[in-house]
């Protein structure tokens, strides 16, 4: 009798124990794929239950707005860009970035090298595929310093293109340039069969307009509660672990991205090779966010002349309280 209350007794404190994880709901910014490898790696690998918590990572897609669905109570913290979240915080969503584990930006504009474009003085007088949904502050900001207007094409100014998540306006001649990132799109011009040296490439990084991308950010209000500052705190902590074993494991890292994919729309080429470009992207970075990196994001979105992103330097929009914590 003694064993069966013991057993009973055990089974119970397993139970219990089970409930004692705190849930945690990550929304990401789009579909499963080596992106977001930390996160998954940081499940598969134990580093979250490690950490007390029962992590559910939410994928994104093309009709998902990531701060949408935190606005509503979706999620507790959400993978984005810095413009949507500073956009959306001076629209009055108080977001807060609490973590950022990419140091530089992977955005960029692909052209065909055939239109005789060389530079980015070049780009006036062409259609440009840009990406919206808040993808095209960047793009927008960049082309009021070159002094180009996006009112339509004439010697100073470009037709943009509403681009879909697809290369398809290059490939289809319908756009000199369309937008692409260094780790996705990019790519699947290449494996279209178009070669390196039929393109020419601008790297947002290189052009001194980068903004800060996939970020971690929470509701402001929300970090008063000791106990989410705590949650968060060991969410940031176990995310970054599985951030740098990803770096250090792109392989593995992509494979367990592949484990996670529901929809079986990704390959293992591509996961692989995207994983070795991401890797690029969080290397520098221990999650702690740059202040300078911060500023000259701000500087980028402020510098759209008659347009700007945000009209006004944001104030609380980031907090190192949680990374200090968490890395200490």
């Amino acid at each position: 009798m003694k064993h069966v209350l013991t057993a009973a007794a055990m089974a119970l404190m397993g139970t219990s124990a089970a409930y004692a994880a705190d849930e945690v709901k990550l929304q990401l910014k789009w579909v499963t794929q080596a992106q977001f490898a930390g996160y998954y790696v940081a499940l598969d690998k134990g580093f979250y239950s490690e950490e007390d918590l029962d992590v559910t990572i939410l994928p994104g897609g093309p009709d998902i707005a990531p701060t949408q669905v935190i606005a509503g109570g979706g999620a507790d913290v959400t993978v984005e860009w810095m413009p949507a979240a500073l956009a959306a915080r001076e629209k009055g969503l108080p977001l807060v970035n609490i973590a950022q584990p990419f140091k530089s930006s992977g955005m960029m504009l692909t052209c065909w090298k055939d239109t005789g474009i060389a530079a980015p003085a070049d780009l006036a007088d062409r259609t440009l595929g840009v990406w919206f949904f808040g993808n095209e502050f960047p793009f927008m900001s960049w082309m009021s310093q070159l002094g180009i207007s996006t009112e339509g094409k004439s010697a100073s100014g470009v037709e943009v293109l509403k681009q879909g998540f697809n290369v398809d306006p290059l490939l289809q001649r319908q756009a000199d340039c369309i937008s692409t990132m260094t780790y996705n799109e990019y790519w699947q011009v290449i494996d279209a069969g178009v070669g390196a040296d039929e393109l020419v490439t601008f790297k947002y990084e290189d052009q001194g307009v980068a903004t800060l991308e996939d970020g971690l950010y929470v509701l402001e209000d929300k970090l008063s509660d000791p106990e989410f500052a705590g949650k968060m705190e060991r969410f940031v902590r176990a995310s970054m672990k599985g951030w740098k074993y990803a770096e250090e494991n792109p392989d593995e890292a992509a494979e367990i991205v592949l484990d996670n994919d529901a929809s079986g729309a990704q390959t293992e080429v591509h996961q692989k090779r995207m994983m070795g470009e991401i890797a690029k992207l969080t290397a520098g970075s221990n999650g702690a966010l740059d202040v300078a990196d911060y500023e000259r994001t701000v500087a980028t979105l402020m510098g759209g002349g008659s347009d700007p992103v945000i009209t006004k330097a944001p104030e609380g929009a980031w907090t190192h309280a949680i990374t200090d914590a968490a890395l200490k």
